[in-house]
């Protein structure tokens, strides 16, 4: 992507208990999920930072999600932008519709989606620990740095 918003992607960050979870779905921070009611949940805040990031990226682009092998716990998240003529036709898609935005689509091949499915991202501007983060259910384990995970 070439600018700083590339490093904002990058340092997406993982957290991922049972206990997170059901501490973070509780709070109220206006929890989207796709049309259809399916795909990753998406939270207010993250929500409106994927909205604005999306309008900066230009048309005919979608973010792709996913996990890759690699970081300390065997497994790490991915989030890039991608033009729509590289979505591969395996690759699952879901339209999210934020408030006072236009809507935008996440893709996610079928192998990633068995680990992140039932996955939240929410986004903090904090300057300790801020921007993406995660908060996977189905994560057994995760590292010090925040960034990967295991199952």
């Amino acid at each position: 992507m070439g600018s700083d918003r590339g490093n904002e992607m990058a340092t997406a960050t993982s957290t991922a208990t049972a206990t997170d979870m059901s501490t973070d779905m509780s709070t109220d921070k206006g929890i989207h999920t796709a049309r259809d009611g399916k795909g990753i949940q998406i939270t207010e805040p993250a929500m409106k930072q994927l909205a604005a990031l999306m309008q900066q990226q230009g048309t005919d682009k979608v973010l792709r999600v996913g996990v890759r092998s690699g970081g300390c716990s065997g497994m790490s998240y991915t989030m890039d932008f991608i033009a729509a003529d590289a979505i591969q036709s395996d690759d699952e898609r879901y339209t999210y519709e934020p408030a006072g935005a236009p809507s935008f689509e996440v893709v996610c091949d079928p192998k990633s989606l068995l680990y992140i499915y039932g996955m939240q991202l929410d986004f903090s501007s904090a300057l300790i620990g801020g921007g993406f983060n995660f908060s996977n259910p189905n994560a057994t384990q995760t590292c010090g740095c925040g960034s990967s995970f295991a199952v």
